[in-house]
């Protein structure tokens, strides 16, 4: 202790002031050995966080006089200060471990500067696993610095990539502009003022639906929206929560950067995950929406006893189809690393340049991520894995996308977490599980429904 600011407290004119808090009992014995008159000792209660920082973004923590000021401390503290009830959260600890484990490893192969990872129950909202890298020790959380303390779960806003694919395309199979057995000619670049829209390894020629978000085909997302058209496409992002917080009980939680005016070249962007940043929670929340049957439940970090009723946001069809094409990408398309033998995985690969802060893109600055459902014959969870600025590797060939960063981890995580779970492996061969995902793919060449 430093005497002079010590002299300083007890020479105020205060009739009560703290020497030092938070004494060891060898210290408490110490002092009480010199036998000062007017010394005293009071107990005071101290949070204690025996998981250190494998929930600290979920759980928060709180100050000096047991006031939360993050996360779930900041959001329940009258609650928690009751101390009547246990609030029981909704992470399954052990899953928790494998989702930070497997991002981890992710962000030092690739050399990232961080991570996030999430879990959801499909049909109740609720959060199973949310990891946030890098992260903190909540026991000392004076120590953190202002990195460690950012959820990128729930506060990152990042534009999303070809993983809003997903949303683009049940948007126009919902709406009835295209089907399943439809298209959109794909042959040439889209040219507006003086932006050129292309796809990164093009086919040259008409697309059927299920090959444009197998190939992740910019040109046939751009066409399925502009069919729908602006306000249809705005209309259904406020409706599958796109445009708003989510609900997540967190006082961390990023507000979408929307279009402000929302024109047809936004229209045109967004379709294939530009021009809208939103955070990753709403990236998992929304594909539960769209996987479950088509109904969006609220984001909860509650454990939930009765689901909420949730709103119809597409229909069972439409959620049917959308399962067929995400596992049509794990099985033959972009997202083959990600599957997981026997749980059927299905999903979307998503390699986003990132905002500069000039306004522009940093071409080498990648947010990479897969969004995943399993089992997707009758899904029950959905995984997202999103990694900030990997650089490619040797094995990789230099590659840094979400096909090769974090579709691998995708399949590990589901590999260990579903037996724990209970989800049980089945044979992704058996009849009944063929005919569930089965498509029937146009010939190629076949009836063109639209032109650009």
């Amino acid at each position: 202790m430093n005497p002079a600011e010590t002299a300083a407290k007890l020479s105020s004119d205060r009739r009560f002031v703290w020497l030092k808090r938070s004494l060891t009992p060898r210290e408490q014995q110490q002092v009480n050995s010199l036998g000062i008159p007017g010394v005293h000792f009071l107990d005071e209660w101290k949070r204690i966080y025996p998981q250190g920082s494998l929930t600290a973004h979920a759980v928060g923590f709180t100050d000096v006089d047991d006031r939360g000021i993050a996360g779930v401390e900041r959001s329940f503290d009258d609650v928690l200060r009751g101390g009547r009830e246990p609030l029981r959260l909704s992470i399954d600890l052990r899953v928790q471990h494998v989702v930070r484990e497997e991002l981890a490893r992710q962000i030092a192969t690739f050399g990232a500067i961080g991570g996030t990872g999430v879990v959801l129950d499909v049909d109740t909202g609720e959060t199973i696993a949310m990891v946030s890298l890098p992260d903190f020790d909540p026991n000392v959380a004076g120590q953190m610095d202002p990195d460690s303390r950012f959820n990128r779960a729930t506060l990152g806003v990042y534009e999303m990539g070809s993983t809003f694919k997903i949303f683009n395309t049940a948007m126009a199979l919902d709406a009835g502009t295209v089907t399943m057995r439809g298209g959109y000619d794909a042959t040439n670049p889209i040219r507006i003022a003086r932006f050129t829209i292309s796809d990164y390894h093009g086919k040259g020629r008409w697309l059927s639906v299920p090959e444009i978000f197998k190939y992740s085909s910019n040109i046939g997302s751009v066409k399925m929206a502009i069919d729908v058209g602006t306000e249809g496409q705005r209309d259904f992002l406020t409706r599958l929560g796109m445009l708003r917080e989510t609900t997540i009980e967190l006082p961390e939680r990023g507000r979408p950067m929307i279009p402000s005016p929302w024109r047809p070249i936004n229209t045109m962007t967004i379709s294939f995950g530009h021009g809208l940043s939103i955070s990753p929670m709403h990236l998992a929340s929304g594909v539960a929406a769209i996987v479950n049957g088509g109904i969006r439940r609220p984001v909860t970090l509650l454990e939930t006893a009765v689901p909420s009723p949730g709103e119809r946001v597409i229909s069972e069809r439409t959620s049917r189809d959308m399962r067929r094409l995400m596992r049509l990408v794990v099985e033959d398309g972009t997202g083959s690393k990600a599957d997981s033998l026997g749980y059927i995985v299905g999903g979307k690969t998503g390699t986003a340049e990132k905002v500069g802060s000039g306004g522009g893109y940093k071409r080498k600055a990648l947010m990479s991520s897969f969004v995943a459902a399993f089992p997707m014959h009758d899904p029950r969870y959905v995984v997202l894995v999103m990694v900030d600025e990997p650089k490619g590797t040797k094995e990789t060939h230099g590659y840094a996308t979400g096909g090769w960063v974090a579709a691998p981890a995708i399949s590990r995580i589901v590999a260990r977490a579903a037996p724990l779970l209970g989800v049980a492996p089945v044979d992704p061969e058996s009849p009944e599980i063929r005919r569930d995902l089965m498509i029937e793919m146009p010939a190629e060449g076949g009836k063109r429904l639209a032109s650009f």
